[in-house]
């Protein structure tokens, strides 16, 4: 009801969502300023950037949310503070590490096969078909096709 999506933007997990998007939002339109974009961060995303940063921690001393995730969240956000900021002083550093994080989990997802591996060659030859299998998803290509191929 209307009344539990009110009660929903009165939420402080929800004016942080806000303000981070806002911010997420015009880096987006920053990102064809390849020469002038650390400029362009300085400008338009600091003063945004130092604002929630201000707020959160107006948020934590306040004492004003119970623990849970929400203030770890607040908690979190404050002790990275420095590195937060890091992308405000160089514009070839994105906002997030998410392509970062979306290229190593596949890499994650098969750690646990790899307990199966219990020779030196079976280590290598999976190191292979690892290595061809990523450069094919790199390159666009379906990896089984592209693994199928090479191996006929």
């Amino acid at each position: 009801p209307k009344q539990d999506h009110q009660a929903a933007k009165d939420t402080v997990a929800y004016k942080a969502t806000k303000r981070i998007g806002a911010i997420y939002h015009l880096d987006t339109q920053l990102a064809d300023e390849t020469d002038d974009r650390k400029k362009q961060r300085q400008i338009n995303l600091k003063p945004l950037v130092e604002a929630f940063f201000a707020w959160v921690k107006e948020i934590q001393s306040s004492n004003r949310l119970p623990k849970g995730k929400t203030l770890e969240g607040i908690n979190y956000c404050i002790n990275q503070e420095e590195a937060l900021k890091v992308f405000l002083n160089d514009g070839e550093v994105p906002l997030d590490n998410n392509v970062t994080e979306g290229a190593l989990r596949s890499f994650c997802l098969h750690k646990h096969a790899w307990k199966l591996i219990d020779s030196i060659d079976g280590a290598k030859s999976s190191a292979i078909i690892y290595s061809i299998t990523e450069t094919a998803k790199e390159n666009n290509l379906n990896p089984f096709r592209f693994l199928t191929h090479i191996l006929t």
